[in-house]
């Protein structure tokens, strides 16, 4: 299961994060709280988190539940966005009217090299679960939706074809015979217009 962080002011002020270490806001916490009681119930083997606070944070209250430890790992950090990082959408369309028109920081990271770094991570927690166990893993939208589409072998052209996820919703994959399967996505909340840091 790949769970996104809970809300945190840059999303309601539509801030490209990236990897600057914003913490959840107030509805982020209460999100992360509502989404931990529903995952709980799922008996979750293993919990692994990017080691930015905003996922920790949202991780916090399924250990707590749970039980469990929270892994952290580092390769499920947010695309980072260089210096786009704090900026509103509108500045950097401003700033980078090119850029943006690709989504593409000057200086940040590549949509190929974030698919591939998180893909990484979510194979190495596959690695370790046995039988039909649940290992929920908290990341970030662009980081968690290009990871994904990675494992299910689309296209780096074909990105795009899944959805932002919302504050604190989750999408779930499964392996079954050596190919990776998307069972849900964007589950747990209603969606909403946001601005993130994938498109």
């Amino acid at each position: 299961m790949l769970w996104r962080h809970g809300q945190t002011l840059w999303n309601v002020e539509r801030r490209f994060q990236g990897q600057s270490d914003i913490p959840l806001d107030e509805t982020g916490h209460a999100q992360a709280e509502r989404a931990a009681r529903l995952l709980a119930a799922l008996r979750p083997a293993l919990i692994v988190s990017s080691d930015l606070s905003r996922a920790t944070g949202t991780a916090a209250p399924l250990a707590r539940l749970t039980g469990l430890d929270v892994v952290l790992d580092k390769d499920l950090r947010e695309r980072h966005g260089g210096s786009w990082e704090g900026l509103t959408d509108g500045q950097i369309r401003e700033r980078y009217p090119a850029e943006h028109a690709s989504w593409m920081p000057p200086d940040g990271e590549s949509h190929a090299a974030v698919a591939d770094r998180v893909a990484g991570a979510l194979l190495r927690v596959a690695a370790v679960m046995t039988g039909d166990d649940l290992a929920v893993v908290v990341s970030h939208g662009a980081a968690l939706r290009l990871g994904m589409s990675r494992l299910l072998g689309l296209p780096d052209e074909l990105f795009g074809v899944l959805g932002p996820l919302s504050n604190g919703s989750w999408s779930l994959l499964s392996n079954r015979w050596g190919r990776w399967r998307l069972l849900e996505h964007n589950a747990g909340t209603l969606p909403e217009p946001i601005f993130s840091d994938d498109r």
